[in-house]
């Protein structure tokens, strides 16, 4: 092999690189890309199914059927950036017997096509969303990575909020003119942002705002509640803001466990849907990812099934009707119940909203955190004229097996839509659940 083919790098992609973003063939540009055998049998055991996973197997099918045309792919044929797919059907003769059963797990299959490759002398590198199968490639000497194209720095995910220190004639202007264009030493705001100023002369004063396009920092001198719900915190307060705001479409909240999110997203969705009509309907959809061992399938109808997976909204939505003072305690439990069962709130699985059209809808998906960036794009793509989607959670309790705190939908949606018009973001940093939740998440 010549010096320029040795430098050059083959990038062999694990199944769930497809499964995570179907368009991946395109962004390894001027190399050679492998598909092994093993992984088209393993799509063609994904195309049926009616979930997300089954929609990006059919679009990555679709796309090597069409790549058909330019030649065989068992021989190699060129993609529109410059490089070549090959799917490969040779492997290596004989993985370490550590491997057992390389000849039955479609994943010991696929390390044994790389390992193949690199005993040829090529530059393999393997790709995978899966953490162990790359433990295990390493094991065999092959370089592996991530799938990162879509990875957000958690570690300086944007805030949706800053804080700085000021002259007290900073703050004292901006209650005046109420609003503040420009003001030295002042940071670069972006759109929808929030700022906590602090007075340099005085640390007892300070003052809340939010940066607007063209107008500047205004101050925050309405306090939502809605529902009857009165913010706990700054962070609580600068949520409601953006979701009672009709000019903000797009609303990410990210957070603790207890700090919430969904609690405050849920009365500001009732309050607009239910007393100032501004939305036909709420919907609240979660993603069907189950916490530890799976109970295997439920019985009944698909609203029995679902019931099962939205107790968390149920439990919020019964909190909000004991506090708001509307009911008695012997009523809170029938009351939240006609308000859930009310043709005003839908509940649908995520797996069930491509395809649909969502005009004038206040959409709420919780535990975001466990959706890809495909599956986010396709739910916001969703959202007809006059609709609001709200997503909340956690981007470090996350469920699904191929995703981190980096590579997830909801960490990617934030660094997105940051500093756009019609979005914001709000990231939660204290529990507001109980004294005891908030020492469980310290001390566990």
């Amino acid at each position: 092999m010549n010096p320029a083919m040795r430098a050059s790098k083959t990038f062999v992609l694990d199944t769930n690189v497809l499964i995570h973003d179907p368009g991946s063939l395109a962004r390894f540009e001027r190399s050679k890309v492998v598909l092994p055998l093993a992984v088209i049998e393993e799509l063609d055991g994904f195309k049926r199914l009616n979930d997300d996973r089954g929609y990006a197997v059919r679009q990555a099918t679709r796309q090597l059927d069409r790549l058909r045309s330019k030649g065989k792919l068992s021989e190699g044929v060129t993609l529109d950036h410059g490089g070549t797919l090959v799917i490969e059907y040779r492997r290596a003769e004989k993985l370490p017997s550590q491997f057992e059963g390389a000849g039955v797990k479609k994943d010991n299959e696929i390390l044994a096509t790389a390992l193949y490759l690199k005993e040829k002398g090529e530059n393999v590198v393997f790709i995978s969303k899966d953490m162990n199968l790359r433990i295990k490639a390493e094991v065999l000497g092959i370089d592996t990575e991530d799938y990162e194209r879509e990875k957000a720095p958690i570690q300086g995910l944007y805030k949706g909020w800053r804080e700085a220190v000021v002259g007290q004639a900073v703050i004292d202007r901006l209650f005046k003119e109420h609003k503040l264009a420009d003001a030295g030493g002042l940071p670069e705001f972006h759109a929808n942002e929030f700022a906590i100023l602090k007075s340099a002369e005085n640390p007892s004063v300070s003052a809340l705002a939010r940066f607007k396009p063209g107008v500047g920092l205004v101050p925050l001198l309405t306090q939502h509640k809605p529902w009857g719900i009165k913010p706990l915190n700054v962070q609580q307060r600068f949520a409601l803001d953006l979701l009672m705001d009709k000019d903000v479409s797009l609303v990410t909240l990210v957070g603790v466990p207890g700090s919430g999110k969904t609690l405050i997203a849920l009365a500001a969705g009732l309050e607009q849907v239910f007393e100032a009509r501004a939305f036909r309907r709420l919907l609240i959809s979660r993603p069907v990812v189950p916490v530890g061992r799976d109970i295997g399938f439920l019985p009944g109808t698909k609203e029995e099934k679902l019931s099962t997976w939205m107790g968390a909204v149920k439990d919020n939505i019964e909190f909000l009707c004991d506090s708001s003072g509307q009911v008695t305690p012997d009523e809170v439990m029938a009351d939240a119940t006609d308000i859930f069962d009310s043709d005003k709130i839908e509940v649908e699985a995520v797996s069930f909203l491509r395809g649909r059209s969502l005009p004038r809808m206040y959409i709420i998906i919780d535990d975001a955190q466990n959706l890809t960036p495909h599956e986010v794009k396709t739910i916001i793509s969703r959202a007809g004229e006059g609709t609001k989607v709200v997503l909340t959670g956690d981007p470090y309790q996350i469920d699904n097996p191929y995703l981190d705190a980096a590579s997830n939908g909801l960490s990617n949606l934030v660094e997105r839509f940051k500093g756009q018009k019609v979005a914001g973001s709000i990231k939660f940093d204290k529990i507001e659940r109980s004294g005891l939740a908030a020492l469980a998440s310290e001390l566990l």
